[in-house]
């Protein structure tokens, strides 16, 4: 049984349609959702409350919110997944394969990175993303995380960042220990359509090479937003 946590901030356009995926009325192996909200002012934890997830709140850092909402959660498994992002049909059924070929390893999971958009943008980011993740094993918090609660546990969970928290934890968790299953994890493209994909893409590479070189999180987010 899986624990799904989201964590989410002012997320309400998008949630509805993430939880539908993942409710655990539709899918026994979710035992519950974790909704880790930051300080919404939108109907965000009125829509969790409505679709039966249990809320926790707290100040607001995907890093914090995460972290608070793995203490919550009561599953053998977890699985980390952004408000913005629908799981494709069938990854209950991957997800539980995975679970069951890995039970009592080292291992985690991440799924396909895919956004709901058409433009040749979008196909190119997504054909940049697998590169980056067959290249160096660093799947983003976008592709969601599964793995078990005692790996979660021994590797240290996640850490209070104000960004990079999901490269810190795959880092740690380390290449030759994550797989991406087969099925896309379809995020809204909402940001890159706003502040234009070149941007944005030239925004989180700058981030990420920041931080391999050592700039601490708190610095880089000052620098970025």
């Amino acid at each position: 049984m899986i624990s799904v946590v989201i964590p989410t901030l002012n997320a309400a356009n998008g949630l509805a349609a993430t939880l539908a995926r993942i409710a655990p009325s539709s899918h026994r192996l979710v035992q519950e959702v974790i909704v880790s909200d930051g300080g919404s002012r939108d109907a965000t934890i009125d829509l969790a409350t409505s679709a039966g997830c249990r809320v926790v709140t707290g100040p607001a850092g995907r890093g914090h919110q995460l972290l608070r909402g793995a203490a919550q959660a009561r599953a053998e498994w977890l699985l980390f997944l952004h408000a913005d992002t629908r799981l494709s049909d069938g990854w209950a059924a991957t997800a539980r394969a995975f679970i069951d070929r890995t039970s009592g390893q080292r291992r985690a999971a991440a799924f396909r990175f895919e956004l709901d958009d058409p433009s040749g943008f979008a196909r190119l980011l997504e054909r940049i993303v697998a590169v980056r993740v067959r290249m160096f094993g660093l799947p983003y918090g976008d592709q969601g995380l599964l793995l078990s609660r005692a790996f979660y546990d021994d590797i240290g969970g996640y850490r209070e960042l104000p960004l990079m928290e999901d490269v810190d934890i795959v880092r740690r968790i380390g290449p030759s220990s994550i797989e991406t299953l087969p099925i896309a994890a379809v995020t809204s493209a909402d940001r890159y359509r706003r502040n234009g994909y070149a941007h944005r893409v030239l925004r989180n590479g700058c981030c990420l090479g920041l931080y391999m070189a050592g700039v601490p999180p708190r610095m880089i987010a000052r620098l970025y937003g």
